[in-house]
């Protein structure tokens, strides 16, 4: 229990200093005046913030230091490759293997929903990897028989529609992509499905050929935009992770 409360903490701690990182440099351009102190005192609270105040500084230097050196726009190299199977992320096993498949989990997600959106040209979105987190165990904790069956070895196109299904409406309600408030399509569901359904798409993927190709993100998002009016209309849905698997089972089958 003490390590997984030491892991969460960390997670979040994470993704405040992504926050800041961003507030940081976009108060560079805006509000040249502002301070990292000033930054930090406006975010909401959360656990480590006290941890948060101390690296404002050593944040705000280490950025000056990187950005002399690294282009600001320069990307992540994230491909299909970067996606596993629900095999690797939600293991059978021990403690260790399982906190490992779900660390890994929402490591991949977050820079997987990262690479999606850099691609629909959403400039400095807020993807939150302990929404991934959180994503995981409600997966673990919900829809413990869909993993089961999905992650045999035999396991066939309709159980790994049916558990990824279950992982996109977990995706949704959990919300790990926040966007700027200029951004007038923040808190869009649709949006949200659109770029949450090529990634577990691809988990699907990889689950089902048991490989990661390179090409398998660029696959799944073409796939879910033929099939986007399905897609948006099965999860709308109350019995959505029934209504979405024979949708994602299809794309599975053709896919692979």
């Amino acid at each position: 229990m003490l390590r997984q409360i030491s892991e969460d903490v960390r997670v979040n701690l994470k993704d405040r200093l992504r926050e800041l990182r961003d507030a940081i440099r976009q108060s560079r351009h805006d509000r040249a005046g502002e301070t990292p102190r000033d930054i930090i005192d406006n975010l909401p609270p959360f656990p480590g913030r006290s941890l948060l105040g101390h690296a404002a500084s050593a944040v705000d230097e280490a950025l000056t230091i990187a950005e002399s050196f690294v282009p600001h726009s320069r990307p992540l190299k994230v491909d299909g490759t970067t996606v596993k199977s629900l095999r690797a992320y939600f293991p059978q096993g021990n403690e260790d293997r399982q906190i490992s498949g779900e660390r890994q989990f929402r490591r991949d997600m977050y820079y997987l929903t990262r690479a999606v959106l850099a691609g629909l040209g959403i400039e400095n979105p807020r993807v939150h990897e302990a929404s991934f987190s959180a994503v995981h165990a409600a997966m673990r904790k919900r829809h413990a028989d869909l993993l089961a069956a999905a992650t045999e070895p035999a396991a066939s196109t309709d159980q790994i529609a049916a558990a990824c299904s279950a992982l996109l409406v977990e995706c949704l309600n959990h919300r790990p992509i926040q966007l700027g408030e200029t951004t007038t399509i923040s808190g869009d569901r649709a949006f949200d499905i659109d770029c949450l359904a090529p990634v577990v798409l691809a988990c699907g993927l990889a689950t089902k050929g048991e490989t990661s190709e390179p090409d398998i993100l660029e696959i799944a998002l073409l796939a879910t935009e033929v099939r986007e009016d399905r897609i948006r209309q099965a999860v709308g849905q109350a019995n959505a992770v029934q209504e979405l698997t024979p949708v994602l089972a299809t794309l599975l089958a053709h896919l692979t």
